[in-house]
């Protein structure tokens, strides 16, 4: 593994240093929204890189990036027969504590939605408004949806979180028109953007993730691609929720709300979260063909890291795997 000179950084402060505060009184403060963390900057300490410019007094992402050989980098405390290929990198030492086929290209499934929102927010105007049409609603029988209809209409904004919290192909097909016209341009927009990142092993074809051949990445593209999103502020604030209400009008012009919950099972709450890990957020991802995927932003303390699992035989081994990722920190 060696290091190489990225001339972007991204920058972000430490954040969710704990779920409760203690004032110098002795005062139990309780934060009651841990997730929610770019509602509340000042109460975490976050600060990211806005539309204006402004960046954090601390590196989030360093100016040198970890560039992994072809060589596996393993441990005996993390069950490798559980996936295809899985990372854990290190953020603040510049490292990758743990690679496994992080250069084998494998399907992401929904962890492809990471890429659309980044281009989403980058290309797009969160307050841009969108009417559903019958077309971007034809999906695959059993396609995870966040239940939009034909005539309704709602912003970027809502559509993202629909994209990611509840993993909505639907929402994927909108936001795709949206911002370039067809899936077809904003798939290029996609594939331009993935290379600017650095992900130059990666070919992608829709928004959704949805099985192509055509469509495919790696453990290190991903990472790639993770870290280049987390530098938008709206991103994090939305990869960070565990829930919104999506605000949308129907065909006949009535307000309707809908309530999405995020798929990630540490933010749920399906799942433990390791002892001493701080889960920020991230995406799932499944299909026949993927099999399991996970991204995630974690912390342990002051050590920002992230996690990638892919092509888990199951949602089980998936959290089971990246819980003994987490635990390498």
């Amino acid at each position: 593994m060696k290091c190489i000179n990225r001339k972007k950084s991204v920058r972000i402060a430490g954040f969710m240093l704990s779920l409760a505060l203690l004032c110098g009184c002795g005062e139990k403060v309780t934060v009651e929204h841990a997730y929610d963390i770019a509602e509340s900057p000042g109460i975490y300490g976050l600060t990211v890189e806005s539309d204006s410019g402004a960046v954090s007094s601390s590196t989030f992402f360093a100016e040198e990036l970890c560039v992994a050989g072809n060589e596996n980098i393993l441990s005996e405390n993390v069950t490798d027969s559980l996936s295809q290929a899985a990372g854990l990198f290190n953020l603040e030492e510049n490292k990758m504590v743990f690679g496994k086929n992080v250069h084998e290209r494998l399907y992401p499934a929904s962890t492809t939605k990471i890429l659309t929102a980044y281009v989403a927010i980058k290309h797009g105007n969160l307050t841009d408004t969108a009417t559903v049409t019958e077309a971007e609603l034809q999906l695959e029988p059993g396609s995870s949806v966040c239940g939009l209809k034909v005539g309704e209409t709602t912003t970027l904004e809502h559509l993202l979180y629909g994209l990611i919290l509840c993993s909505g192909n639907d929402a994927a097909n909108v936001i795709a028109d949206l911002v370039s016209g067809s899936t077809e341009e904003f798939a290029k927009l996609m594939n331009e953007e993935a290379k600017a990142l650095g992900a130059t092993n990666s070919h992608f074809v829709n928004a959704h993730g949805l099985q192509n051949e055509e469509h495919y990445t790696t453990v290190y593209d991903m990472y790639l691609i993770f870290q280049g999103a987390m530098q938008k502020e709206e991103f994090v604030k939305i990869i960070s929720a565990s829930s919104h209400t999506g605000e949308l009008t129907d065909a006949s012009g009535q307000a309707v709300t809908k309530e999405w919950k995020s798929t990630n099972k540490f933010l749920n709450g399906e799942k433990e979260v390791p002892e001493g890990i701080q889960i920020v957020g991230g995406k799932t991802g499944t299909t026949s063909d993927a099999g399991s995927c996970l991204v995630l932003f974690s912390r342990k303390g002051e050590i920002p890291v992230i996690s990638i699992v892919f092509k888990a035989d199951n949602a089980d081994g998936l959290y089971e795997e990246m819980t003994e990722l987490l635990k390498e920190i």
